[in-house]
Formats: C-alpha cells, structure tokens, sequence
C-alpha cells in the first residue's frame, strides 16, 4: 500500500510555493504573488501553514516606510520535499 502524499505540500498553492522555494535562497512575497499568480490574501494564509509547519521561515521588516515580508525554506522543508518527490515517484512508479 503506498504511503498517503502530504498533505501540507500536496495543496496545489502550498506546492507551488515550496517548488519555488526550492530554486532560490529567499524569496520575497510580492515575487511568490507574481511567480503563482494568486492572491495576496491567498498567499499569506499558505505561507502561514507552511511555516507552522516549520517548513519556511518568514520574517517580516520595514524598508522605508512599507514593509517586506521574505520567506526562505527551512532544512525541516527540504527534507519534506525530498520526501514528498520520493513519494510522488513511487505513485508513478519511476
């Protein structure tokens, strides 16, 4: 029987964002908005669960007079992809 995906990265948004994450050392928001083409309110909520996950981090500073909020993938996160990919290639049997 094969082991159920997580559902954490398995959401389509949640997945994109770790996809993303993967490929750059930090990223911030208004680039993952753009990359994914979601909503900013949409976004927010998935970068919190991802990050109650311990997967991202996310820090949040002012420059200048707004504020800029950057994520970058925890180790806990890389191990989770890895995992997930494992996981996906058994589903597909590669």
């Amino acid at each position: 029987m094969l082991k159920e995906l997580n559902p954490i990265i398995h959401s389509q948004l949640r997945l994109s964002i770790m996809t993303l994450l993967l490929s750059v050392e930090e990223a911030d928001f208004s680039w993952l908005k753009e990359q994914t083409g979601a909503t900013a309110g949409n976004i927010s909520v998935q970068l919190d669960k991802l990050s109650e996950a311990g997967y991202i981090e996310v820090r949040k500073e002012f420059v200048g007079r707004k504020t800029r909020t950057s994520c970058r993938m925890t180790e806990k996160g890389k191990a989770a992809m890895a995992e997930y990919v494992a996981d996906l290639k058994k589903y597909l049997n590669l």
